[in-house]
């Protein structure tokens, strides 16, 4: 799961794989800072800021993408439930487009293009695609799924948004099931977040 064809049709392999002696030291790093005697936000702080530093080890750019999905189904989730009628559908479109535009373009552009030229070549019409250059962004499904359910969650009345960004943050990007899932609804993540937490998920 940790490899991705890139542009030039290799493979390249994230510089934190679970199995990585590299990961290892991230993971002690972050446990020990973890454990330190520090106010519970600021412990969150740093899962959120290791969670993107995790992530930017494969591909630093790519963490824009996190922070639009972020972002975008944050607002869209308090427009939501403030909002009735139109405007809420509204909102919810705006999340479904965002996140889903994201994830066709990164990956299903190589094979949209590919089956336009098979179905021209059926009718007679040659037509050679350029080559897209995509490189598909490791734990995309995983987190853009997981920003839809909460946006979805609130459109049904089954979630109340979240009331800090932080914990909000920390749900779409916790870097242990950012790119391995499996994917957490917002209902059963966010409440851990209210009280401290030791590693082994005590209080």
């Amino acid at each position: 799961r940790g490899c991705v064809p890139s542009s030039a049709g290799h493979r390249r392999t994230p510089a934190l794989t679970f199995n990585s002696f590299t990961f290892v030291l991230f993971f002690l790093v972050v446990l020990g800072l973890y454990h330190l005697s520090l106010p519970w936000r600021t412990r969150k702080c740093i899962l959120l800021c290791s969670s993107y530093l995790f992530y930017a080890a494969w591909n630093p750019p790519f963490v824009g993408l996190l922070v639009v999905s972020t972002v975008v189904d944050w607002v869209a989730g308090k427009r939501i439930y403030a909002g009735s009628g139109t405007p809420r559908r509204a909102w919810l479109v705006l999340s479904l487009c965002t996140n889903l535009g994201i994830l066709a373009y990164f990956k299903y552009s190589p094979f949209l293009l590919q089956s336009f030229a098979e179905l021209a070549a059926g009718v007679g019409i040659v037509f050679e695609p350029a080559t897209a250059g995509i490189v598909l962004p490791i734990g995309i499904s995983f987190y853009t799924f997981q920003t839809l359910s909460y946006s979805i969650d609130i459109y049904r009345k089954r979630l109340s948004p979240a009331t800090s960004f932080l914990d909000y943050a920390l749900f779409v990007t916790f870097f242990p099931q950012l790119v391995a899932g499996p994917i957490v609804r917002a209902s059963e993540f966010l409440p851990q977040c209210l009280q401290p937490k030791r590693a082994d998920g005590c209080q």
